[in-house]
């Protein structure tokens, strides 16, 4: 009995992370002057990968993106707003980067940052997790925690 016990422990220990990661509930948030109100997926999706280069205001945007090695948010919003790994999304900017046809979103080493750079930018977009969304920034979309 005790086994099965040592066992089960040792397989919810590993699957804890996995569970925690997918109770994340990021938000997508812009500058509070910024008279948007709502984005769509397809919004998000077309500034994220530089299809959309002025918010639906026509306030230039100024998407921010958290380094991969500031935690799992930044792969946790790819995989949720375009259902692809980093690796993916990286490799889509090396070509556009490489072709001049746009550069990625400007990097942000946290989500304290994020919240800054969004609230000092007009057409400043983030994401983050949504229990940090204050009001120097206003909620537009909601990805959940798929």
């Amino acid at each position: 009995m005790a086994t099965i016990r040592l066992a089960t422990f040792c397989i919810l220990s590993l699957l804890w992370p996995a569970g925690v990661a997918c109770a994340v509930d990021l938000v997508v948030v812009v500058n509070p002057g910024c008279s948007v109100m709502r984005l769509t997926r397809d919004d998000v999706i077309n500034v994220y990968m530089g299809r959309l280069r002025k918010l639906p205001d026509g306030t230039p945007a100024r998407p921010i993106d958290l380094l991969s090695s500031t935690g799992q948010e930044k792969q946790l919003f790819y995989q949720r707003l375009l259902s692809r790994d980093l690796a993916e999304v990286r490799a889509y900017w090396a070509r556009l980067t490489f072709s001049g046809q746009a550069s990625p979103p400007v990097q942000a080493d946290s989500t304290e940052e994020v919240l800054t750079l969004v609230q000092r930018n007009p057409g400043g977009i983030g994401y983050v997790e949504r229990s940090r969304a204050d009001a120097r920034v206003r909620v537009v979309f909601e990805l959940g925690d798929k």
